[in-house]
């Protein structure tokens, strides 16, 4: 028997394989396979390809990470709302869709246009060396820090460039003539003079004094603007880098070994100080100006080799820096990346005093004189010890928590009722919070996050109390929570909302009788204008409203003038009403010159876009586009009328 499983080792595999599989799903692997599925649904499709949640979750991590580290500052909350995550799915399905097309189309790129499209990248250009060669270390280092090798890079890049083909036909041919542009500038920017009367709904108010039945009977027609929102009192644990370093503690043979290896790094940067006499030379002057500035220096030059103590005299009276030249040309002390390459280059490669030959940037024409070296100061190890084990405490904090994420996100599904075994056993605290679903004003982290919440007000979250799974809120930042009370949503009682309910009722009626009022007057007075009582004459446009409200902007722009004067209302909303008189149109006035290109120019682009989105739409139809979530509405104010 045994002979003939070490015999036939493949096949016993495969039939354990076949028998023991299922039984996981069935029995002990069920509600794992459950949420595995669950996490796997399907969130839009194109082409008949599916668009998974992953897709969408792992493509606006990357957006999160792509925004926060251009623009530091972003608030983190306003990146995970529901519109700036149905964003990124949008964004998601546009590279479906054309990545479809492309591939229909048969639209590829070649080596030579993806390396003309590399050559002209001004993040790679800033990476070549003073020879024009690449500096492939900082090229590997920069796709690195985004988790890219070279194949990726060029082959992201080459799929861009395929797909942007497929709309440049649209876009690069659309084309607008300059009558056609006029007609619709000269529309957008006429004017209208008119004189308003607003009838404001705060001004009836006064009037209105309904009895606590009449309250009491709105509010229980309109008790759905009274509800207390779902409340849930819970305890939570959050993994991330910095609890990990918590728990981490580097040996003292490794501390000595990463000081004797990263000294020189971690004591500080050389610092150097010199001068500089600068004679003016743009990239864009003319050749015979260049060559008039290079002279210039090569005087300059002359002067200070022969005397070098009067540098700093001929640097005052002749450097074009103006900022430095009051100072004898002085720049103060500075490091490597503060100056610009071919200055940087030739300061640093000076001794103490030395005077440099002429250095050409993009300011200009240099002569550099370096006046004093600073190196950094070596510390002792005692002196670095916070340093060096914050460094290697943040080396091996992203392996630790690999390991730490595998044991938190077993852990709050095994011991699911409870979170303190798994935080005793990873050195986590548990914090408490009150929350409902939607983030509280000034929340943060976790708090803040949508994915968390939704987690938190899951079914199975609310009935049975358990550990949520755990959940990935920002990137190496896992949390899992439970409640431990919670309150459903229910309808606040009339005599807490009282008084909300009275200015509502109030407000509504008003804005009833302002409107009301203000049909009646408009009527009355295209009857008998001279009865009219409106304000002074102003000159509106969609460029100046003169502090009237859009409406009214609108109206009068929109107004039909076969008859002048025109009478319009238009409705404020919960503002009220207002009667606007146009007593004549005024014609746009007239464009200098360079207006009139750049808004034939503008023009042209907004075409141009119109037509490309326009054909993006129809390659959605085309490609069967599918968006299973709903587009989040923005929220407005209710009318209690």
């Amino acid at each position: 028997m045994f002979d003939f499983v070490r015999k036939h080792t493949k096949i016993m595999m495969g039939l354990m394989f076949l028998l023991i599989i299922p039984a996981f799903i069935l029995v002990g692997g069920k509600e794992s396979f459950q949420r595995f599925n669950e996490g796997g649904s399907t969130v839009a499709k194109v082409a008949g390809q599916d668009i998974k949640q992953t897709d969408w979750d792992n493509a606006h991590r990357n957006e999160v990470q792509r925004i926060m580290a251009a623009q530091p500052g972003t608030d983190p909350k306003l990146l995970d709302s529901p519109e700036a995550r149905y964003a990124t799915l949008e964004n998601l399905v546009q590279q479906r869709v054309l990545a479809a097309a492309a591939d229909k189309f048969h639209l590829v790129t070649s080596d030579s246009r993806l390396a003309r499209s590399l050559q002209e990248d001004p993040t790679i250009a800033s990476l070549r060396n003073p020879d024009g060669s690449l500096d492939m270390a900082r090229y590997s280092q920069l796709l690195a820090a985004q988790n890219m090798t070279l194949a990726m890079f060029e082959a992201r890049v080459r799929t861009d460039l395929s797909q942007r083909q497929v709309v440049a036909g649209v876009a690069g041919t659309a084309f607008s003539s300059g009558a056609e542009a006029d007609v619709a500038l000269n529309a957008l920017f006429e004017k209208r003079e008119v004189q308003v009367a607003v009838f404001k709904t705060a001004d009836f108010a006064a009037k209105i004094n309904p009895t606590d039945a009449e309250l009491e009977a709105w509010y229980k027609d309109h008790s759905a603007l009274f509800q207390a929102p779902e409340q849930a009192t819970i305890e939570y644990a959050v993994l991330d880098l910095d609890a990990v370093k918590k728990g981490i503690q580097p040996n003292e043979q490794d501390l000595k070994t990463y000081f004797k290896e990263n000294a020189d790094r971690l004591a500080g940067k050389e610092e150097r100080r010199a001068s500089h006499i600068l004679v003016n030379a743009p990239k864009d002057a003319s050749t015979d100006d260049r060559k008039k500035a290079h002279a210039k220096a090569e005087e300059l030059l002359a002067l200070v080799k022969k005397n070098p103590v009067s540098f700093a005299e001929v640097a005052k009276k002749n450097s074009q820096d103006t900022g430095s030249a009051v100072n004898g040309g002085d720049l103060d002390y500075f490091g490597r990346g503060a100056m610009v390459k071919p200055f940087e280059d030739v300061a640093f490669s000076l001794k103490k005093g030395d005077i440099s030959g002429i250095v050409e940037s993009d300011f200009g024409y240099h002569i550099i004189q370096l006046t004093d070296i600073r190196a950094p100061k070596q510390r002792s190890f005692e002196e670095m010890r916070p340093e060096l084990e914050a460094d290697l405490k943040s080396q091996q904090a992203p392996a630790k928590f690999a390991e730490a994420a595998d044991a938190f996100t077993n852990g709050v599904y095994e011991q699911a009722d409870s979170l303190k075994p798994i935080a005793d056993r990873l050195k986590l605290n548990v914090q408490t919070a009150s929350l409902s679903r939607t983030p509280a004003p000034g929340a943060k982290g976790v708090l803040a996050s949508a994915k968390f919440l939704n987690a938190i007000f899951s079914s199975d979250s609310i009935e049975k109390k358990r550990n949520t799974e755990a959940v990935e809120t920002a990137p190496n930042q896992l949390v899992s929570g439970r409640i431990t009370q919670y309150t459903p949503a229910h309808t606040l009682p009339f005599a807490e909302v009282k008084g909300q309910v009275r200015l509502r009722v109030v407000g509504a009626r008003a804005n009833e009788l302002a409107k009301k009022e203000g049909l009646e007057k408009l009527a009355a007075w295209k009857a008998n204008p001279g009865a009219a009582v409106l304000s002074a004459p102003l000159v509106v446009s969609r460029e100046n409203a003169q502090q009237q409200p859009v409406q009214v902007v609108n109206a009068a722009l929109r107004a039909d003038l076969a008859n002048v004067p025109a009478w319009v209302g238009t409705d404020l909303g919960e503002q009220g009403y207002a009667i606007v008189r146009i007593n004549k149109p005024i014609p746009r006035d007239v464009p200098v010159e360079a207006q009139l290109k750049q808004g034939r120019e503008q023009y042209s682009q907004g075409w141009a876009g119109a037509e490309s989105r326009a054909y993006y739409n129809t390659l959605k139809e085309r490609f069967k586009v599918k968006i299973n979530v709903a587009k989040p509405v923005a929220k407005t104010g209710i009318d209690a009328g």
